[in-house]
């Protein structure tokens, strides 16, 4: 099972006793926080949650699978999430 967004905003608003308008719009802006944060290389942590990161990837080389011809794989940059312990405690469970 899994949780989209609308069912995830219907389960805040529940807990937090607010509407779902407001659920959504403390979504939105949590998504706005996280997508600004990790475009300037800033990291953010959620204590007990998770963190968030931006990683660099290094130029390389690699395949192309349907030849074979060797290609140039840029320098970018990759996503980094790592658990938090309350959330790593609740998997466990």
């Amino acid at each position: 099972m899994s949780l989209n967004r609308t069912e995830l905003i219907a389960k805040i608003a529940a807990k937090a006793e607010i509407t779902k308008a407001d659920a959504d719009k403390a979504i939105s802006a949590l998504q706005s926080v996280l997508v600004d944060s990790l475009a300037k290389g800033e990291a953010v942590k959620i204590t007990g949650l998770m963190s968030v990161e931006r990683t660099e990837r290094a130029a390389r080389k690699g395949r192309n699978p349907r030849t074979g011809e060797e290609i140039e794989i840029p320098a970018g940059y990759g996503v980094k999430i790592s658990a938090g312990s309350t959330l790593k405690k609740a998997v466990a469970k």
